[in-house]
């Protein structure tokens, strides 16, 4: 293969890394600050991208427009899934083992609603539509403009973040109560207002990912699924709890599925995650990024 091809190739796969990163970054705040395993992340995801879908073929409202619009939604409809879910069950909950398992349990009961409800909306046919189709030539490289854009939203919001929790007085709240809960609430860091604001940017991140995906592909309502289990595979990678990590982990697995597609079958493609699942689980079960 030529240059061109390889740089073609690993390209191709940091763009589809970039989607997984932003997906996996909304779970990981999510799991990271709540130890809430949101199994339901992706079907949020969906939502967002039919969203984006209606607004644009119904509203003929611009998907870009429209992708700060399905972030708000979405961080508000987060907000409400707290309230009325996972805050009960945190309330009755003796330990935090106990609140895991049963918000595991709350998010298999949110993904199949979810699911069926687009069902009942939507339809189960296949929906899409043609933005930024068009061809654009880097060097020697093609690549369709909306994949373009695609990479550079989810890298920038991931980075974005990143930066928030760096340098924020919010953010230092989120990272301490990710290393010491008891000791965050000690030096009187809110929980109550925290934990929901928290969750609802991660499905608000979520609601993004697919308004960009609406862009690109064909959209249904059983797609969010094989996202959320990426995205497990994306935090083992990276860690639980960095989303520094989510957003190098998710690259490098977007760009291992690119190789291995092209050495093998696209139809292996999940194949490869999972073996990069397995692995990193047995030999780096802390994440690759990990100090421990």
């Amino acid at each position: 293969m030529s240059f061109s091809g390889w740089a073609e190739l690993l390209a191709g796969g940091l763009i589809t890394g970039g989607i997984y990163a932003l997906v996996a970054i909304g779970l990981n705040l999510q799991y990271g600050l709540m130890r809430i395993m949101n199994i339901s992340h992706g079907e949020f995801l969906m939502l967002g991208a039919f969203l984006t879908w209606w607004a644009h073929t119904a509203l003929g409202v611009s998907p870009l427009l429209f992708m700060p619009v399905a972030f708000v939604l979405l961080m508000a409809l987060g907000m409400a899934v707290h309230w009325l879910c996972f805050r009960q069950v945190a309330a009755r909950a003796p330990n935090v083992d106990v609140f895991e398992a049963r918000s595991l349990m709350v998010g298999f009961g949110l993904m199949f609603f979810v699911q069926n409800t687009a069902l009942l909306v939507w339809g189960g046919d296949l929906r899409g539509y043609d933005y930024l189709a068009e061809p654009v030539q880097l060097g020697e490289m093609r690549f369709t403009a909306n994949k373009l854009v695609l990479f550079g939203v989810a890298l920038a919001l991931s980075l974005v973040l990143i930066a928030l929790l760096k340098l924020t007085l919010l953010g230092k709240a989120v990272r301490a109560l990710m290393q010491s809960p008891t000791g965050a609430q000690l030096v009187g860091i809110n929980t109550k207002r925290l934990h929901p604001l928290m969750f609802g940017i991660g499905l608000g991140l979520s609601g993004v990912a697919g308004a960009l995906l609406s862009m690109t592909y064909e959209i249904s309502p059983s797609m969010g699924e094989p996202y959320t289990v990426t995205a497990l595979i994306v935090i083992t990678l990276g860690g639980f709890g960095s989303i520094a990590g989510s957003l190098v982990g998710g690259l490098l697995l977007g760009v291992v599925e690119a190789l291995g597609m092209h050495y093998t079958s696209p139809s292996l493609k999940m194949l490869l995650s999972y073996a990069v699942f397995i692995g990193v689980l047995i030999w780096r079960p802390n994440g690759l990024f990990s100090r421990r």
